[in-house]
């Protein structure tokens, strides 16, 4: 029997590594795996995500020339657990749930969270992505994949419309065309009825910045859509209303970093401008 990510088979026999034909936007999802799975094999991990180490070892990949550092590692980690634990927010209070996890590559998060099979959930990513997510992770029950660029909405008709439906974007909507995100929500907010849109977001001046990112310059992606005042999406997409921002600068992770990155930190902290170069955001609509 094939050995897939979240089958708990006995005997299950490792397969040969999967080789990996990704570019650009597409690649950059090894990034955020990567991160997760090194910071996961690190004595004080606060992700502890065994499934994406899983997931390193079934691929043939030359993961060390997107060059992650142990800041980096820390940071994606941060930024991970605070959407699961949103996830996990939303599912206590609407038990019967849709989930869409939007670009979800090879992340684990339906595992890390382990909803219900009331629950229902969708990973969305290209048709390539999802081809070689169903090689490496096993079927789940109540979980539906689906291979369409998310700025392809037909797909959305594929979800139930009448359930409160949390959509989480992790890694994803910065590299977007500026006009596609306000967009994309406007679509999703007039599909659905009620829920709630959780994501990563940076400043104008924060895309610039990590553009120049050895690991983001390894793939050739490149990021585009930055977001300044948080409040200013509110006026772009009616529907929606900000619940949360944090700055994912969780202050007991901050003894983890580097003294160089903990230093940096703080000082985005002095000004409104700075501070909004990265944060994670949650909206609610309905």
């Amino acid at each position: 029997m094939e050995r897939q990510i979240g089958d708990e088979h006995e005997g299950a026999r490792v397969t040969a590594k999967e080789s990996i034909q990704l570019t650009q936007e597409r690649e950059t999802l090894l990034i955020t795996l990567y991160g997760k799975a090194e910071e996961s094999r690190l004595s004080d991990s606060l992700l502890q995500d065994h499934h994406a180490v899983g997931v390193i070892e079934r691929l043939d990949y030359d993961f060390p020339k997107l060059r992650v550092t142990r800041d980096g590692m820390i940071s994606v980690a941060i930024r991970s657990k605070t959407l699961d634990d949103w996830t996990r927010d939303f599912l206590v209070r609407h038990p019967d749930a849709t989930i869409l996890h939007l670009g979800c590559g090879l992340d684990s998060r339906i595992l890390r969270v382990d909803p219900s099979e009331e629950v229902a959930w969708f990973e969305v990513d290209f048709p390539e992505v999802i081809a070689l997510r169903q090689r490496i992770f096993a079927e789940r029950e109540g979980c539906r994949v689906i291979g369409a660029s998310i700025l392809d909405s037909d797909w959305l008709d594929a979800a139930p419309r009448d359930r409160p439906t949390l959509v989480v974007a992790e890694g994803v909507l910065p590299y977007l065309p500026a006009a596609a995100v306000p967009e994309l929500f406007r679509q999703i907010t007039e599909y659905f009825e009620q829920g709630e849109i959780a994501f990563d977001a940076y400043s104008r001046l924060g895309v610039k910045t990590l553009n120049f990112l050895p690991s983001i310059q390894a793939t050739g992606a490149r990021l585009r859509w930055g977001l300044g005042d948080s409040r200013s999406l509110e006026s772009q997409v009616p529907r929606l209303s900000l619940v949360a921002e944090e700055s994912g600068l969780d202050p007991r992770q901050m003894t983890r970093i580097s003294w160089p990155m903990r230093t940096l930190a703080n000082l985005t902290q002095l000004a409104p401008p700075l501070r909004r170069f990265g944060r994670l955001l949650r909206y609610r609509f309905g």
